[in-house]
């Protein structure tokens, strides 16, 4: 992108703000953001946020060491699962969040995943008792060994926004969803 995505521009906040912003209006409390490539620079411009923000030192090992860093911090914590959302999909509707979290509890399934028109997306709850295999999953393969190895129980949300399978990767699909989506704000 040439910049950090979290720091990109969507309606009046950025990316991250609108992340946290629709996180807590799901109510969750406790939201750590996890910062690699150029982790003190944009902690700066973050830190008004009420997140915990953690440095990953390894980033460019890929998101897995991201997410191991978070569950470390988690360790001793009393807590049941992890929500895991990427900074690139911006488009997260507390609603759909919260209703997540519900059938996450209801159900007791260790993976809960939002399924778009058959399409899986983001954000997607991690059961603690899976903690362990996700710090020890292949860096190469990241989270999503440990979702094919519980297919059967991984518990699908079906939505109608479009917004959990949009991944703004490059400046083009920048300008195609942030621009559409603006629009129809």
């Amino acid at each position: 992108m040439g910049r950090p995505k979290a720091l990109l521009p969507v309606g009046e906040s950025s990316f991250i703000e609108r992340i946290v912003k629709s996180l807590r209006a799901a109510q969750i409390e406790k939201i750590f953001v996890v910062l690699g490539h150029n982790a003190a620079a944009l902690e700066k411009k973050i830190r008004h946020l009420p997140v915990t923000i953690l440095q990953n030192p390894d980033y460019k090992l890929g998101q897995l060491s991201s997410l191991v860093v978070a569950l470390r911090a988690l360790e001793g914590e009393n807590v049941d699962g992890i929500l895991l959302h990427l900074v690139d999909h911006p488009f997260i509707d507390p609603r759909l969040v919260a209703r997540m979290i519900e059938r996450f509890c209801e159900s007791k399934q260790p993976i809960v995943v939002p399924v778009y028109k058959g399409r899986r997306g983001h954000p997607v709850i991690f059961s603690r008792r899976l903690f362990g295999e996700l710090a020890a999953a292949p860096l190469d393969q990241g989270a999503k060994s440990v979702v094919r190895a519980h297919a059967a129980e991984t518990l699908e949300v079906e939505t109608e926004d479009e917004g959990i399978t949009l991944d703004i990767d490059t400046p083009e699909d920048y300008r195609r969803h942030v621009t559409k989506t603006a629009k129809e704000e």
